[in-house]
């Protein structure tokens, strides 16, 4: 890491960090929501094997395997 990038990370706010995300998501075409899923929605991506059944309370997996049901369903 060069001197220039630390001081810039260095210098970086909260918010500037957050416009950073955010058009990068704009770029990407991406928006970003907050659902609920259902007890039995979570089931149904477990018998789907999209996600295991000892991850079903990790929401990194879940997350991941809500996507892997959208790509299969919309692709």
């Amino acid at each position: 890491m060069t001197d220039a990038t630390l001081t810039e990370v260095e210098v970086l706010t909260p918010a500037a960090l957050r416009m950073r995300l955010y058009r990068d998501r704009r770029r990407k075409r991406l928006r970003c929501l907050t659902i609920e899923l259902r007890e039995t929605e979570i089931d149904t991506l477990v018998q789907r094997g999209l996600l295991s059944r000892e991850m079903r309370n990790d929401l990194t997996a879940i997350r991941a395997a809500f996507y892997g049901f959208l790509d299969e369903t919309l692709n």
